[in-house]
């Protein structure tokens, strides 16, 4: 027999019900991955192995300053903040200073996980039916570029709080690197090429950005370098005066001007609506430290984001269940995450405007009634919302679909993932983003960098009680999902992924492979994914149709193949005891990831 018919015939042995005893590791490797050489040209690996501190992200350039702070003494928050900076130069259409995210942060000192909300929030001119016209939502792509989906920018609020509470660096010189790699340029691979490509009509819309992103009109070539003078300049002078001059001084002006009077290229035919955003609107901003959620799973503390992040309550009731149902296979694990995105979905939004029943949604006790309803078949659609109001009793049967409401709203993909460990055991894993591909498609003239469309993930409506609409200085819930593992108050691993709703899934599938599937750290990344959002079909990989799709599909799943192709860009670091670290990236999604580690 062929290796990848071996492969395959062990993956599907994962199906059904199986302990993770009986799963063969040597078994797990994917095909797709074991015959995708690393992308990303010399230097760019997946997986790095050593001693000391490690570092994971989906950029070489950003792996290497990272690492470099971690060489210097720098620690773990230290090379984190570094590494983001520069994604923002090398990796624009995912991330940058006008945008937002989650910061997990595992003190190894006092063996304690510390969370940082730098979620974007929407102007306090904001309603409920701000997008809306005549009752009907206006289209998402005319939502998506324009003004109007622009909110508060949380990241550079992030950084600070960051470095001032856990850190040893200044602001100013964890920009230091990201300056040099702006002002000296990095070389275009295909993927950012491709990315710009697919912008190109929205991009020539705005003069800003036809500037700085279409080069003579069109995409830059692969293999070419690209410079970024206006960022290196925007990064120079924010080292210097610091985040108020954002969110109090000359920068935040240029932003708030251009979200209000976005600077639409003569002859464009793009109907761009303006922003509400006010200068008051950045004063008021904050980044926020709150409790992290927590579950145990298999004798381990799972650490996650809580709301309006919805990455941990999810990844943490899923989990719940699963651990409710006993064996997993892949069937339970859609199941699971079916149940759980309807629980999401009815209740989770920012806690500041809405309650969140947190504390139930992850108590064993409604996980072990939402487990009653997996059974040997997929469950019918739309999966039902549970009661996580305190009261459980026996099993109840299986309950009628849940009548069709709001389509699920489009989380853009296109946001990165960086994961970082030090030599003192200190642990970070952030995931931030600018919401879609390019963001709003508006470059700030001058500064070089894209206004985000976060306000996007709020449900458009109208939709009486969902926890998910629009208000003045509200969160947009998110699927952000940085997550650490934690075994006797010490770490085991951290993980994240991009991919908008397929975050929580991608992270979900992660865990799942390495304990219980007994697949390997960069197996279980490596491996064809697939995402249940409590939708009529399942998002898949080729690759997972190919080698699942007969078992599940006779258990009646139905599979559509995800839109780009592929699920997720994850990253991950891995604590493999007696002082050694795996830092683990993506063989070949978007491109691979690049792994370092500080002492190899």
């Amino acid at each position: 027999m062929k290796r990848s018919a071996v492969v395959a015939a062990g993956l599907l042995a994962a199906v059904s019900v199986v302990a993770p005893s009986l799963v063969a590791p040597s078994l797990v490797v994917p095909p797709a991955a074991a015959a995708a050489p690393p992308k990303g040209g010399p230097g760019k690996r997946p997986v790095a192995e050593g001693r000391g501190g490690a570092v994971a992200t989906v950029d070489l350039d950003a792996s290497k300053a990272a690492l470099e702070v971690l060489r210097k003494g720098g620690n773990a928050v230290d090379a984190a903040v570094t590494a983001a900076a520069v994604l923002g130069v090398t990796e624009p259409y995912s991330t940058g200073l006008a945008g937002g995210g989650f910061l997990l942060y595992y003190d190894a000192r006092r063996g304690k996980v510390h969370t940082i909300d730098g979620r974007e929030t929407a102007p306090r001119r904001m309603t409920a039916t701000s997008f809306l016209e005549n009752g009907e939502p206006i289209p998402f792509d005319e939502a998506v570029t324009s003004g109007l989906s622009v909110g508060v920018p949380g990241t550079v609020a992030t950084w600070d709080l960051a470095l001032r509470r856990f850190g040893t660096i200044s602001l100013r010189r964890a920009l230091e690197p990201a300056i040099k790699i702006a002002e000296k340029g990095f070389v275009v691979d295909q993927t950012f090429h491709d990315q710009t490509a697919q912008n190109a009509e929205r991009f020539a819309a705005f003069t800003s950005t036809a500037k700085l992103f279409l080069p003579g009109g069109r995409p830059p070539k692969v293999g070419s370098v690209f410079r970024n003078p206006d960022l290196a300049r925007t990064y120079r002078e924010l080292g210097k005066h610091g985040p108020r001059w954002l969110y109090e001084g000359r920068l935040g002006e240029e932003i708030v001007a251009t979200v209000k009077r976005p600077p639409v290229a003569p002859g464009a035919t793009r109907r761009v609506r303006p922003g509400l955003m006010e200068r008051s609107d950045l004063r008021a901003y904050r980044a926020i430290e709150r409790p992290p959620t927590r579950v145990s799973y298999r004798g381990m503390d799972v650490y996650g984001m809580a709301p309006p992040s919805s990455g941990g309550s999810t990844v943490g009731e899923a989990l719940n269940i699963l651990e409710a149902v006993g064996e997993v296979g892949l069937h339970e694990f859609l199941e699971a995450s079916r149940l759980a995105f309807a629980d999401r979905n009815a209740y989770v939004g920012d806690p500041g405007h809405v309650r969140v029943p947190l504390q139930e949604l992850l108590s064993d006790e409604f996980a072990k009634e939402r487990a009653c309803l997996i059974g040997e078949r997929a469950m019918a659609h739309p999966a039902s919302a549970g009661e996580p109001d305190g009261d459980y009793g026996p099993c109840p049967g299986a309950p009628s679909p849940a009548p069709k409401g709001v389509p699920e709203q489009t989380e853009g993909p296109e946001t990165t993932n960086l994961v970082v460990a030090d030599r003192w055991g200190n642990v970070v894993a952030y995931t931030s983003t600018i919401e879609q591909t390019g963001g709003s498609g508006i470059v700030v003239p001058g500064r070089g960098f894209l206004l985000n469309n976060e306000l996007t993930d709020f449900t458009f409506g109208p939709a009486e009680g969902d926890p998910n609409l629009p208000g003045p200085g509200k969160r947009p819930r998110s699927s952000m999902a940085p997550t650490i593992v934690l075994s006797g108050g010490r770490p085991v691993l951290a993980v994240g992924s991009p991919g908008g709703a397929t975050i929580i899934t991608t992270v979900l599938q992660i865990l799942v492979g390495r304990f219980d599937l007994g697949m390997s750290l960069p197996d279980a990344l490596a491996a064809p994914r697939a995402s249940q959002r409590n939708t009529a079909e399942t998002q898949a990989e080729q690759a997972f149709v190919d080698a699942h799709g007969p078992a599940l599909t006779a258990r009646g799943h139905t599979f559509t193949l995800a839109p780009d192709g592929e699920i997720g860009a994850a990253t991950a670091v891995e604590f493999l005891g007696h002082g050694r670290v795996r830092a683990v990236a993506e063989p070949a999604r978007r491109g691979g990831g690049s792994a370092l580690v500080e002492r190899p």
